[in-house]
């Protein structure tokens, strides 16, 4: 009996002090000791594929190519490759790789400034974010001005705006990009607009303001100034992008444009020549399957800056493209109807008078993976 007593005895012993010990240690080790002992996991390296092709038929009404005054659409009554398409882009955590090439008459107009091999490259940079509201990029890059951009699978209307075509397409240079709450920063130093390369060339400035006060509403500013290359003019942009989202079917954008050029003479920078534009777009999407988008747009140019650079006194275009977007799966079909109306007789009809309306119908197959 007495044995019994001893060994349940030393059992409870045993069994306070181990639940003693236990809660020592749980009382004596900081958290600081046990988050030490966590080893966070690093972000593993990351490579994305994406790319596209895209072919279209366009018909105009007047029967003349040469009246499509705007960027890769310049064809009458023809099947039309646009353009082969591939990007590569590698992540690393802070860091960042983005080759993109591009084959096809589309690419050729897009790096209208390059030949060979350099034309192929539609954007090649490399970003670095030290902290994550902050990036620095290198390289070659597409252009923050516009929302239409080179890449049709990313543009609701096939054929592209007055403004797009007369903005900058992309830059070559560095730029640091940082991002504070509500508020967006960008200013960069690059080559003029839309050179790859260009040997002993005046630089040009840029910058973006952002500001997204919530998910419905973005605003943007933009501006590039600098010295043309070819005739030193001096040359900037501002511009003010404001995109609305009413529901997840219906939004709307509207972008404007001033563009400002003096131009030297007898040594000396005379008045500001300028174009400016202003245009809204609506889009629609009932379903996942299809949309609609309205472009609706008025590009002036008084001063015979661009598409009136050879009528005396300069003039301005009216222009409306309606599109539709039929999605299936990977693929989008794209018919589109678009009327232009000019202050000046700017187009030809098929008898060879100049008239200053004009229109078109073309149907384009994007694919994209």
């Amino acid at each position: 009996m007495l044995q019994k007593i001893l060994m349940c005895s030393i059992a409870l012993a045993i069994n306070y002090f181990t639940a003693a010990q236990t809660n020592k240690l749980l009382v004596i080790i900081p958290d600081s000791a046990i988050a030490e002992t966590v080893t966070p996991e690093e972000p593993k390296p990351q490579t994305v594929i994406s790319g596209s092709v895209d072919v279209y038929y366009k018909y105009d009404f007047n029967k003349q190519s040469a009246n499509n005054k705007t960027s890769f659409t310049n064809s009458h009554n023809s099947f039309e490759l646009g353009a082969a398409r591939v990007k590569l882009q590698h992540t690393t955590g802070k860091l960042d790789m983005v080759a993109e090439l591009a084959f096809g008459r589309r690419a050729e107009e897009f790096s209208y400034n390059d030949a060979g091999t350099r034309a192929a490259i539609r954007q090649l940079y490399v970003s670095y974010s030290p902290w994550k509201n902050i990036k620095f990029t290198a390289g070659d890059w597409a252009t923050h001005f516009n929302n239409e951009i080179f890449e049709p699978d990313a543009n609701r209307n096939y054929s592209m705006s007055y403004m797009f075509t007369w903005g900058p397409f992309f830059h070559t240079g560095i730029k640091a990009e940082g991002t504070f709450g509500k508020h967006g920063f960008m200013l960069g130093v690059a080559n003029p607009n839309d050179y790859k390369t260009l040997n002993n060339g005046k630089k040009y400035l840029l910058a973006q303001y952002s500001f997204a006060p919530d998910d419905k509403f973005k605003g943007y500013i933009n501006y590039f100034a600098g010295k043309r290359p070819f005739d030193t003019a001096k040359v900037s942009q501002l511009e003010a992008i404001l995109t609305q989202k009413f529901n997840d079917k219906f939004n709307m954008l509207y972008i404007g444009s001033i563009a400002f050029n003096k131009y030297q003479q007898a040594g000396k920078y005379g008045d500001s020549q300028n174009w400016w534009c202003s245009g809204l777009y609506f889009n629609y999407d009932p379903t996942s399957l299809f949309g609609v988008t309205l472009r609706t747009e008025y590009f002036s140019d008084e001063k015979q800056q661009n598409v009136f650079a050879a009528i005396a006194g300069g003039g301005s275009v009216f222009e409306t493209t309606l599109s539709a977007n039929f999605r299936i799966d990977n693929l989008v079909i794209i018919p589109e109807v678009r009327f232009e109306n000019a202050s000046k007789a700017i187009y030809t009809k098929s008898n060879g008078a100049a008239i200053k309306t004009n229109g078109n119908f073309l149907i384009a197959a994007v694919y994209k993976f």
